[in-house]
């Protein structure tokens, strides 16, 4: 089975937490505070590793978590970074948010590396909220939490020629004849059940060829094996078009299989391509071929050829048109270097929130901002809690309570934490 679609949750580090510590010395009766903030969270990168071929990998492992940052000490120490996690994929993967289908990362080139999930900051210490009217403050700050989110891999071939056609055109055959590769090869439909490489030298070019299954009708639906494996083709730049030459009909082939590339991406449609029929060597074929070659002129294709892969005949000019068409067209979206995640995963700048009423009266305050901050809140000092009173009302939330008919006594949940209200 060939791998090429996985899903995995990744989990940036937390921050750690930030301390409430005085500096205690001889001689120093009154000491100021000296806690140290906590180190960063570890990162999650994916990183393109030509060592890996498929996703398989991920079949075995799919929860990835990055370590935390360590928590501030005494003495203004701010505590280790974690160790940044890297998740190494297959040249040729792109990562998707699995939730919104967002493109994050498109990993074409070997080495190339893109940050997936960002670690949360570290909690600050007593220290960093000294002021001259407050000198000896008792709070400090839990670590930011790192972001975490489920993502999507997959794998797209990286080859210079894509061989498309019907099923039983010949693609694995020719593939065979033309490089090192054995791909299985028989007298019947989905031979070909995954893709496969071959590298070929032509005058001293050498062509990285992907034999891709057979399409049929439908196949940018779903139907056969089209839809698995028509994303193969959109990373390669010219299309070696195989038509079979024992099916009733070759040039409807041809057309069909033209539409379901443009079904699927409009940009395949578009790739340059050499239009081969295969097959010559058997009678029938080679008496059809003048009338095929006029209806495909007609067409706007431009000097067909005609091939029999099986004996060789005719294999040559065709590696050299391809690789002539290879010079001038343009590489494909997903080969362009892109490090594709936002600076901040986490919006933490979104401060808008939501109130609602749970279903036993307590009120129920939502927002990014305010749970993040809910989360960073050390409660067991006042002076933090006082700071949280003061953001609520900074935000609005405070003003925004007392307008739903909040009152003393009443629940107010924020995050994982339940507050009573208080005037």
């Amino acid at each position: 089975m060939f791998f090429d679609e996985a899903k995995i949750y990744i989990k940036a580090g937390d921050g750690g937490n930030g301390v409430v510590a005085f500096r205690r010395e001889a001689h120093v009766p009154r000491g100021g505070p000296s806690g140290g903030n906590g180190g960063r969270g570890a990162d999650v990168y994916l990183e393109a590793d030509p060592q890996h071929n498929t996703l398989i990998q991920f079949s075995q492992q799919t929860i990835f978590r990055a370590p935390n940052g360590s928590p501030g000490r005494g003495k203004n120490q701010t505590g280790a970074q974690g160790v940044d996690l890297v998740i190494r994929v297959p040249v040729g993967t792109a990562a998707y948010d699995y939730e919104t289908g967002e493109l994050l990362a498109d990993l074409a080139t070997p080495g190339q590396r893109a940050l997936a999930a960002q670690g949360g900051r570290g909690g600050r210490g007593n220290h960093a909220f000294k002021s001259p009217t407050h000198q000896a403050p008792r709070i400090a700050e839990n670590g930011e939490p790192g972001a975490e989110r489920w993502l999507r891999l997959e794998l797209k071939l990286i080859a210079d020629v894509g061989i498309v056609g019907v099923p039983n055109a010949g693609k694995s055959t020719l593939l065979s004849r033309v490089s090192a590769a054995r791909p299985k090869i028989a007298d019947y439909p989905f031979t070909t059940l995954a893709p496969n490489l071959g590298v070929v030298v032509i005058d001293g070019r050498d062509l990285v060829l992907a034999d891709i299954p057979g399409l049929i009708e439908g196949a940018h639906a779903g139907a056969g094996l089209g839809h698995a494996f028509l994303r193969h083709i959109e990373r390669t730049r010219v299309l070696i078009h195989l038509l079979n030459g024992l099916s009733p009909d070759p040039f409807g082939d041809y057309e069909a299989v033209n539409l379901e590339l443009a079904l699927f991406n409009p940009e395949l449609a578009d790739k340059p391509q050499v239009v081969v029929l295969n097959k010559l060597d058997l009678p029938e074929v080679r008496a059809a071929w003048p009338e095929l070659t006029r209806r495909l002129a007609a067409a706007g294709v431009a000097e067909p050829l005609a091939i029999s892969a099986a004996t060789g005949e005719g294999v040559p000019p065709v590696l050299r048109r391809a690789a002539d068409l290879l010079a001038p067209a343009p590489l494909a979206a997903g080969e362009m270097p892109q490090l594709a995640p936002r600076p901040n995963l986490m919006i933490p700048e979104d401060k808008s929130f939501t109130i609602t009423r749970d279903p036993d009266g307590a009120y129920h305050v939502f927002g990014p901002y305010i749970e993040r901050i809910v989360k960073m809140t050390q409660w067991a000092y006042h002076d933090a809690i006082m700071r949280f009173q003061r953001i609520l009302e900074a935000l609005g939330i405070t003003e925004a309570l007392r307008g739903r008919g909040v009152r003393a006594g009443d629940t107010v949940r924020i995050g994982e934490i339940e507050l009573e209200w208080s005037d």
